[in-house]
């Protein structure tokens, strides 16, 4: 049996060379199964570091986009408390149960559009000129004067 001096040296000696103990996020998304161009979705419970097709901690429900209406199907208890316990929900799921009135909340904008900084904006930017609201004078076009060649064609004309 390890003393307690040996055991806290253990550890540091651990921490040390870099190995922690990972705290991994947990997200609540959808995964695909189905057919083939025929998707259906399973809400599940899974890392959100590991693909969406690894093994996953829990399955909540299902959605199925091709039935008219489509077809929502999720515990509402469990997935309640997921989030109470810190899962975060995907884009996606988070407006599926906003839709459906498992969750209240506003939607999320599922496009997500880079935001230019003020600073960038106003250093690059040149300074607006308004609009030119004088029309220029239109340049007269001078007369050619006649030639005796341009006079002879005419009078044979």
């Amino acid at each position: 049996m390890l003393s307690e001096g040996v055991f806290i040296l253990a550890l540091d000696v651990f921490f040390h060379l870099g190995y922690s103990r990972k705290v991994t996020m947990v997200m609540i998304r959808l995964s695909r199964i189905g057919k083939k161009n025929h998707p259906t979705y399973r809400i599940v419970v899974s890392d959100k570091q590991k693909d969406m097709c690894a093994p996953y901690l829990e399955a909540l429900g299902t959605y199925d986009p091709h039935t008219q209406p489509s077809t929502f199907v999720v515990d509402k208890d469990r997935l309640l408390q997921w989030m109470k316990n810190g899962a975060q929900l995907s884009d996606t799921v988070h407006n599926l149960c906003i839709v459906n009135k498992v969750i209240e909340g506003e939607k999320r904008n599922m496009m997500h559009k880079k935001v230019k900084k003020e600073e960038e904006t106003t250093t690059t930017a040149k300074p607006e000129t308004p609009p030119a609201t004088q029309e220029k004078p239109k340049e007269e076009v001078a007369a050619k004067p006649e030639t005796p060649e341009t006079e002879k064609k005419e009078a044979a004309s």
